[in-house]
């Protein structure tokens, strides 16, 4: 049996490579790599030792993936192809709406076409919005603020409702804010141009950034900064072969948190990666963004007593000590 990984080549999905090559899975990864790096996969298959099947398409041509299902005799995909910026979704929400919706529509319209039953979705915390300072569950209120937000909501809408009508079982996952990186360094964030926290405080503590920004100090949490739930990048893999393993069980469809349960400031943030560089790099303090609300945690409770998840890497210095040294190793790959 194969996994499809759509987006296998991008950040999350290059990890999902090392994960499921090291478990043994057989492995197509379907990338029109034009937000990845062919390199990032070429690392992970030269350090697993095994040649990982590729396939340059994009996940909008229905008709080349339903190629791809049936010459690799595909039976689950994880879905991680699309865009994933939210403040550039306000500028392009066409393309997001193209990319995330359509996208997973031809998707799900090959899938059903070669009659490959299970797919595992990878959805965001920013299908909530504004939630207050209290940690959300499954069952909270949704009120994405961004095209973006709102593609992944709609994507996950389409899923019901093609579930219900199809032979598919399905499972998405609402990610909160990924990061760190590999620790055997096999793979980890490669976009230069990433907007994500750590890999910026990373960048500038490197000297590749002049300096980083805080947008907005004066937020109702303890420092008057922004709070997010930071998940190693590992760790959430980890719940990606559990709910596969879920679903090629015979499982049931669910959708479920990827979160710690506990928040970190922006500041913490700073400080921490300031800690881990032993660099003072300068942080420059402004106004609040448009749509960033005060505080996004998750309980993480269901995916843990559903699936039996164990993060291992539940810790903040840890998570940046990894980043930071993706970064480094970026920087000497790079010369």
């Amino acid at each position: 049996m194969t996994v499809l990984i759509t987006g296998g080549a991008g950040y999350i999905g290059s990890h999902c490579c090392v994960a499921f090559l090291a478990a043994g899975h057989d492995i197509v990864v379907l990338d029109n790599l034009s937000s990845s790096r062919m390199e990032s996969l070429q690392r992970v298959g030269e350090i697993s030792g095994r040649k990982i099947a590729f396939e340059q398409a994009d996940v909008r041509d229905q008709a080349a993936v339903e190629v791809i299902l049936r010459r690799y005799g595909c039976d689950s995909v994880v879905h991680f192809a699309g865009s994933k910026i939210p403040r550039e979704s306000i500028d392009r929400p066409l393309d997001y709406y193209d990319n995330n919706v359509v996208g997973t529509h031809r998707l799900l319209s090959a899938m059903a076409a070669t009659g490959v039953r299970r797919l595992i979705f990878s959805s965001t915390a920013a299908v909530y919005g504004m939630t207050g300072l209290d940690p959300v569950v499954e069952e909270t209120q949704l009120h994405p603020m961004s095209p973006y937000g709102r593609s992944k909501l709609m994507t996950e809408w389409m899923l019901a409702d093609v579930a219900a009508a199809h032979d598919i079982s399905y499972g998405v996952l609402r990610y909160f804010n990924v990061a760190g990186a590999d620790p055997g360094k096999r793979s980890g964030q490669s976009t230069p141009e990433a907007t994500h926290l750590i890999k910026v405080a990373c960048q500038a503590a490197l000297g590749q950034r002049e300096k980083m920004d805080i947008f907005g100090t004066d937020y109702e949490t303890p420092d008057g900064t922004c709070v997010r739930d930071y998940i190693h990048v590992t760790d959430l893999i980890a719940a990606h072969a559990l709910l596969l393993k879920h679903l090629r069980g015979g499982g049931e469809s669910t959708t479920l948190n990827c979160a710690y349960g506990r928040g970190y400031s922006v500041r913490e943030v700073v400080e921490t990666v300031r800690k881990v560089s032993g660099v003072e790099f300068r942080a420059d303090e402004g106004p609040r963004r448009a749509g960033d609300p005060a505080s996004i945690t998750a309980t993480g409770e269901k995916v843990r007593q559903m699936l039996g998840w164990v993060p291992q890497h539940d810790d903040l210095e840890e998570i940046v000590e990894t980043a930071f040294n993706w970064e480094r190793h970026l920087m000497t790959r790079n010369r």
